[in-house]
C-alpha cells in the first residue's frame, strides 16, 4: 500500500465540470468532530480553516488537486482536513475551495461558478523517516517474474481506483481505535530496503500479532472491497466517507464482503502473513484525499478538540 494516487491531469473545463458534479455530494460532519492530530508533513494531514459554520448551512466544498476534501465543522468553524502523500514535495500547496452549493446554483453557469471559488494557501514541511531493511527468504516477492510483475501492476491500478474512492456521509468517525492487538513492527513512512534494493516507502502501520488474532475495524463503515494480491495478500478495505479508508492487509482469513456494513470494533478477520510479508502481523492503512497518510494521527485525536 506504499503506492501514491496519481490521478489523470485535466484542463481548467474538465476540472470544472468534476467539480460541479461533486458539488451537490458533500455533506457536513456532525457538530464539534474529532480532528486528527495535525501534521503538515509528506505523509501525515494538514487541517485548514475555511471559515465560521454558523446554524445547519451546509459546509464549503474543498479540492486538493482533483481530489474532494472531508470538510468538518469544529467549534464553530469549518476545518478541511487534507491527506498529504509521502510524495508531496515540501512547499507552498493551494486548496480549491468552493461556497456552499445553494450559493454556486444561484450563480450564473459556467464562468461565474468558477469566479466563485478561491483558494486557500498552505505549507508542507519537509520529513525525513528513517531507513528499514528486510531480508526475504522468497526472493521471487522482490525480483518477480514476467508474469508476476503483470499481476502486481493490475493490482495496483485497481487499488489505486480504490483510493479514489468518495462516498458523501454525515457521520463520518475520525477517531480510530487500534485494529488488532500486538507489538509495532513497522511505523508509517520507513524508506525500505528488501534484500538489500529499495523499495516503495512503507505507506501504513505494521501491527505484529499471533496469527489468527482478530482484525476490528477501526471506525464504522461499509466495507469497500476485499481481495488477495500479490503484495498485500488477502486485503479489506472499508470505506468510512467523504474520501476516508481504512485498509487491513496480510489477513489469514478475510470474514466481510463487499457491500457489508461495519461497526467499530467488528471483526473483519484473522491476522496472517500472506502476500509478501515474514511473519504474521497486519499491516493497517489510511487513505484520506487519495493519500496514505500516517494511521497514528487518528489515534491521537481523543485529546484534540479545540
Amino acid at each position: 500500500m506504499s503506492q501514491r494516487l496519481a490521478p489523470p491531469r485535466r484542463g481548467p473545463c474538465a476540472l470544472r465540470g468534476a467539480i460541479l458534479a461533486v458539488a451537490m455530494l458533500l455533506l457536513p460532519l456532525p457538530a464539534g468532530a474529532t480532528l486528527p492530530r495535525a501534521a503538515s508533513v509528506p505523509g501525515g494531514v494538514a487541517l485548514l480553516p475555511l471559515g465560521p459554520a454558523t446554524g445547519t448551512a451546509a459546509p464549503p466544498r474543498a479540492w486538493f488537486g482533483e481530489q474532494p476534501v472531508l470538510v468538518a465543522r469544529r467549534d464553530g468553524e469549518w476545518v478541511a482536513v487534507v491527506g498529504l502523500a509521502l510524495d508531496t514535495p515540501p512547499g507552498r500547496h493551494e486548496l480549491l475551495v468552493q461556497p456552499p452549493p445553494a450559493v454556486v446554483a444561484a450563480s450564473p453557469a459556467g464562468e461565474g461558478a468558477a469566479a466563485a471559488s478561491t483558494r486557500v494557501a498552505f505549507n508542507v514541511g519537509a520529513k525525513e523517516y528513517p531507513a528499514q531493511r528486510i531480508t526475504l527468504k522468497d526472493s521471487s516477492k522482490v525480483d518477480l517474474s514476467a508474469a508476476d510483475l503483470a499481476r502486481a501492476e493490475s493490482e495496483i491500478a485497481e487499488i489505486r481506483r480504490l483510493q479514489r474512492h468518495w462516498r458523501a456521509a454525515d457521520d463520518t468517525d475520525l477517531e480510530f481505535i487500534v485494529p488488532a492487538e500486538g507489538r509495532m513492527t513497522g511505523r508509517f513512512g520507513l524508506r525500505r530496503y528488501f534484500n538489500g534494493e529499495a523499495r516503495s516507502p512503507h505507506a501504513g502501520f505494521d501491527i505484529a500479532a499471533a496469527r489468527g488474532s482478530p482484525v476490528r475495524a477501526n471506525a464504522h463503515g461499509i466495507v469497500l472491497a476485499s481481495g488477495d494480491y500479490f503484495f498485500n495478500g488477502r486485503t479489506v478495505f472499508v470505506d468510512h466517507g467523504n474520501g476516508l479508508l481504512s485498509v487491513y492487509c496480510h489477513l489469514d482469513r478475510v470474514d466481510v464482503q463487499a457491500g457489508d456494513a461495519v461497526v467499530k470494533g467488528q471483526r473483519l478477520g484473522l491476522v496472517g502473513m500472506s502476500g509478501r510479508a515474514t511473519g504474521p502481523h497486519l499491516h493497517w492503512g489510511v487513505v484520506l484525499n487519495g493519500a496514505l497518510v500516517d494511521p497514528q494521527l487518528f489515534l491521537a485525536a481523543r485529546g484534540n478538540r479545540r
